[in-house]
């Protein structure tokens, strides 16, 4: 097999100062991690008034996000604060009460089980993209991030609010939500100063815009439903109406539906776009590895569609997506603020202060994986798991707060990576290049320029 290690920012050798940091964090999260971070279990880091530990080995990851977790149940100042204009008190930012009831009602909706409702839909969108592809000429380049971003932003819109959506709409929500993830600053200087949590976060007013735009689509969606509630096809938005909390009885109002709308789209749009973007990355510079793929989707599906039954037979599919977020989590850093004092590993953790798992390490950790910076999809495949160990792979997060559509977004990669390279091969244009950049996700770059080949 080749040796393929692909790219990752120069690590600093030695610890940045504070200005440094802040500096190096607003411009890309990955390059403020020094060569011994890969190496620590467990480290603190002082950040002007503030003392972050980090959690960088499965005892301590299982520590923090599942033994502990009602004491770290809350998500950063950062999230909170950034993403409140736009998802209110939704589930993905929620803490306490509010996020139990919420996660009751929500998890049962983005379950596997609704997944023969949807998959028809996404194997439709993602063969649409292929044919869309194969009209195009072969030296005619084509930026996959946007392609992959247009795709789940197709899916995600058939999946959770049906085709009374409309092209129109469907257009302005994506451009709305591409433009407040544009617009979130990438840390919360208030928390860092040291200052109290309930001080107002002051937000640009075209944040407010974008966000007002997402809220007048959602509601309008919602409404339509509730007029056609007796009939119709089914998608999430529906479910999310019909839903009770199994504890309570109570239906979710209208801000609360809006509000757990935005999150599915934000959780399920971007993350799973940016990852995708990665795979036809990693297959174009190893081709042992796409030829491997290839033979297995032939095998499986002998130029038909994929279906929800081919999914557990493609294992080698799902084991070249897993690498990919191994090696690129598309959230590579999770924060979690200590409600009360608490200790990890003997390290003292006071109510306020900040813990972090950072999977961009955790998943690139010299103890825990071998050849940890190289690219080898076959330590996921079944007859491998024994040698994985358990909480050092978490590009879904992990403990109670792990993403509820963990499963949904897996299945829909697979289905999407088998339906576009049965019709296509992708190749970097020339002078083209990826470039892992995180701020509040992990993108190839704001491009990512690719030559497609078509397959028989």
């Amino acid at each position: 097999m080749r040796d393929l290690v692909p790219p990752f920012p120069d690590r600093p050798k030695h610890p940045l100062s504070a200005f440094a940091t802040l500096r190096a964090a607003q411009r890309n999260f990955l390059e403020i991690w020094e060569e011994r971070c890969f190496e620590w279990e467990i480290f603190s880091h002082r950040l002007l008034s503030r003392t972050l530990l980090v959690c960088n080995s499965p005892d301590t990851v299982a520590s923090a996000f599942v033994e502990h977790h009602d004491s770290f149940e809350r998500k950063s100042p950062q999230m909170r604060h950034g993403l409140a204009p736009l998802l209110g008190d939704g589930l993905f930012i929620s803490d306490g009460d509010t996020w139990r009831r919420r996660r009751r009602i929500v998890a049962p909706i983005v379950h596997v089980s609704h997944l023969p409702l949807f998959v028809p839909l996404i194997v439709q969108a993602a063969s649409e993209t292929a044919e869309r592809w194969a009209r195009s000429g072969p030296d005619q380049p084509i930026n996959v991030l946007t392609e992959m971003a247009t795709l789940t932003a197709e899916i995600i819109c058939r999946t959770v609010f049906g085709r009374q959506l409309g092209a129109e709409h469907a257009a302005e929500i994506v451009a709305a939500f591409t433009r407040y993830q544009q617009l979130i600053g990438q840390l919360d200087v208030v928390y860092f100063l040291g200052l109290p949590d309930w001080i107002p976060r002051i937000h640009a007013p075209a944040i407010h815009r974008s966000a007002k735009r997402i809220h007048k689509v959602l509601d309008q969606v919602i409404r339509d439903c509730r007029e056609r509630l007796s009939g119709g096809e089914a998608s999430m938005i529906r479910l999310l109406l019909e839903a009770r909390d199994p504890e309570s009885g109570e239906t979710l109002d209208d801000a609360a539906l809006r509000n757990e709308a935005a999150v599915i789209f934000m959780a399920g749009h971007e993350t799973t776009a940016n990852s995708l973007a990665w795979t036809w990355y990693l297959l174009s510079q190893a081709p042992d590895v796409e030829e491997r793929l290839h033979i297995e989707l032939a095998q499986v599906l002998d130029a038909r569609p994929p279906t929800l039954d081919d999914v557990p037979k493609l294992t080698y599919t799902r084991a070249v997506f897993e690498e990919t977020v191994r090696l690129y989590p598309p959230v590579p850093l999770l924060a979690r603020q200590a409600l009360r004092d608490e200790a990890i590993r003997g390290r003292p953790v006071s109510s306020g202060s900040l813990v972090m798992v950072v999977p961009w390490l955790l998943h690139r950790h010299r103890r825990f994986w071998g050849k940890p910076d190289h690219y080898i999809p076959e330590r996921f495949l079944p007859e491998n798991a024994r040698f994985r160990v358990r909480h050092a792979y978490i590009p879904f997060s992990v403990g109670p707060r792990i993403c509820a559509g963990a499963a949904f977004g897996l299945t829909e990669a697979i289905l999407c990576i088998a339906t576009l390279a049965q019709r296509a091969r992708l190749r970097l244009a020339p002078g083209a290049s990826a470039a892992p950049v995180c701020r509040l996700t992990l993108r190839p770059g704001d491009d990512l320029w690719m030559l497609v080949q078509p397959r028989g």
